[in-house]
């Protein structure tokens, strides 16, 4: 199948973070908006044309890289919607390095510093969103955790379709 869709860049939540985010998803977000999983976007959209080199670079990345260190940190208010914030200064080196690669080819959003965060509910009203962020307030606490893989996907405007998925396997650094 030939590219002709834009590709976005993800990192991966693990497994008891991302079910903890998926089950928020489903429960918050629209239903007939949901069209992906919980998920945190590195860069949103990537011409399809680079889609063999984004492979290459992500897959170099997190072979030599290891697993970025995060921290869920809380909720965070996106207006209209609800987020899991989370803080992540070597996800952000990573980010950096991705963008550095394809400068010239971001989008005036990716081109910007991002605030890092999984989006569990949004395009409600104001008092939905305000109302979510005071009911998980108290119940989702700070934690560490690390990222398990770079991904990248073709969205078309609906469910995205998988081009790759990059465990990181870099050594810790001392």
């Amino acid at each position: 199948m030939a590219p002709t869709a834009a590709l976005v860049i993800t990192a991966e939540l693990p497994a008891p973070l991302h079910g903890r985010a998926e089950g928020l998803r489903r429960a918050h977000y629209p239903p007939e908006r949901n069209h992906v999983p919980a998920h945190l976007t590195v860069l949103r959209a990537l011409p399809p044309f680079v889609e063999a080199e984004a492979r290459d670079l992500l897959a170099a990345l997190a072979r030599e890289m290891p697993a970025p260190p995060a921290r869920l940190a809380g909720i965070m208010d996106l207006g209209t919607g609800t987020a899991l914030a989370i803080e992540s200064p070597a996800l952000l080196e990573i980010r950096a390095m991705i963008a550095e690669h394809f400068h010239g080819m971001l989008t005036l959003q990716d081109q910007g510093l991002p605030r890092l965060h999984v989006t569990v509910q949004n395009k409600v009203t104001r008092a939905e969103a305000k109302a979510l962020q005071a009911a998980l307030r108290p119940v989702i606490l700070p934690e560490g955790f690390a990222f398990a893989a770079l991904a990248l996907q073709r969205y078309r405007g609906g469910p995205w379709e998988q081009a790759g998925r990059w465990p990181f396997r870099g050594r810790t650094r001392r």
